[in-house]
């Protein structure tokens, strides 16, 4: 198997927010990658300037990060063409690496808006270096910059930054550095193209807690009525948990819940509620044990919600 280490620079509406295509927001206009073997060895190269077909015209913040102007892409390729030859690149066996979450999500983006997305069946696992490097050097909490994880790692700066082969290889040395017994057992996934039937529902196992993603629905609260969706099963045992605290929300969009496992102790549960392009929605729930600090602040939390409910209910009587 390869790693394919990849890293994307878009172009947005120069015109801002409100003349933006919602289909696509970000339009890609260079691929870069590196490829490695299984040894972590230097394989391959991949670069291509994209020739823009929406946003004809670089946004000014744009052309100040990644200095490439509008000239430089006139003789780029295709979108259609530069994703084809990007995944013939790939090859058979591969997995992708990238710094950050967004690349993926918004190379599937490109590949939807362009009538390719069947060419890259998702949802995609894959390995975030970025989140990497933050359980192996800063203990999970902190999301560096790429030129932030070089200078502490002492890793030597032979080219600028802002540049997707660039730092798709600046992005490979970073992996470099972090051992596979880091790597392998913290992949992420991308839901873009989220579940569509419970077949599809994902039940994912990492060394701190699992993560289940749901097929998708009609409407948010039908989402909350789904058995599996606000079931809570022990992230050890896989034992169902009995409810301490049930779940709450504040703004529909994320749910919490404490339950006890009564041989591993309390669980968290977060429910995250999400609209994919189609206007359905889908959850994804994680798992995790926690201490009985941890447990109070959610029911600290629950209980202040709760006082800010009856007050707003006494103000609008009042009125």
């Amino acid at each position: 198997m390869d790693y394919i280490i990849f890293d994307l620079e878009w172009n947005q509406s120069p015109a801002g927010k409100k003349y933006s295509n919602q289909r696509l927001p970000f339009e890609i206009i260079e691929i870069g990658a590196v490829k490695l073997n299984q040894k972590r060895e230097f394989v391959d190269r991949f670069q291509k300037l994209i020739r823009p077909q929406v946003y004809k015209w670089i946004h000014n913040s744009i052309h100040e990060v990644i200095h490439v102007d509008y000239k430089d892409l006139k003789n780029g390729e295709p979108f259609e063409q530069a994703v084809n030859e990007f995944l013939e690149w790939c090859g058979e066996d591969f997995c992708f690496f990238t710094w950050g979450n967004q690349d993926l999500t918004e190379l599937q983006r490109n590949m939807k808006y362009y009538g390719v997305l069947q060419m890259l069946p998702g949802p995609v696992i894959y390995y975030d270096v970025q989140k990497l490097y933050a359980i192996r050097y800063e203990e999970r909490r902190n999301r560096r910059s790429l030129e932030y994880a070089i200078d502490q790692l002492e890793i030597e700066k032979k080219y600028g930054f802002h540049r997707a082969l660039a730092d798709a290889f600046y992005t490979a040395e970073v992996l470099k550095t972090i051992e596979d017994s880091w790597v392998f057992p913290n992949s992420s996934v991308d839901v873009y193209q989220n579940p569509k039937s419970r077949k599809e529902e994902l039940h994912l196992k990492y060394p701190t807690y699992d993560k289940y993603v749901s097929r998708e629905f009609s409407a948010r609260e039908k989402v909350m009525k789904d058995r599996e969706v606000t079931s809570t099963r022990c992230p050890v045992c896989q034992k169902a948990a009995k409810r301490k605290i049930r779940w709450f929300t504040n703004n529909t969009k994320n749910f919490y819940s404490v339950s006890l496992c009564e041989e591993h102790g309390l669980i968290k549960g977060k429910i995250r509620v999400r609209k994919n392009d189609e206007d359905k929605v889908y959850a994804v729930k994680t798992l995790k044990l926690i201490s009985e600090e941890e447990a109070e602040e959610i029911r600290g939390k629950r209980e202040s919600l709760r006082l800010k409910r009856q007050l707003k209910r006494r103000n609008q009587k009042e009125v």
